[in-house]
């Protein structure tokens, strides 16, 4: 039984880590990694300064999206809006 709890936690720990895994591909595919990082200042702020900022503001996801849709304050990214949606929920996140 302890063996089933185990598999069954490891099993979630890994499902847990995939979305973020493929989101920071997604990042990095449509060049965000080019200015910033999940963690450190590059050019741009660290994706986790970037959700402390905005952390209990209801209306940031769309502000975000908005300013990366339509290159206003932020240069234009090589990904669909769908995309463009998911990675600031990502984010948004850390």
């Amino acid at each position: 039984m302890k063996l089933l709890v185990a598999i069954a936690a490891a099993s979630m720990s890994l499902v847990a880590a995939a979305p973020a895994q493929s989101q920071e591909a997604l990042a990095k595919s449509a060049g965000c990694l080019n200015c910033h990082a999940v963690d450190s200042k590059k050019v741009g702020p660290s994706f986790k300064d970037i959700a402390a900022k905005n952390k209990g503001n209801a209306d940031a996801e769309a502000k975000i999206v908005t300013e990366i849709t339509t290159a206003k304050g932020h240069p234009k990214v090589n990904a669909s809006a769908d995309d463009v949606k998911s990675l600031v929920k990502w984010v948004l996140s850390q």
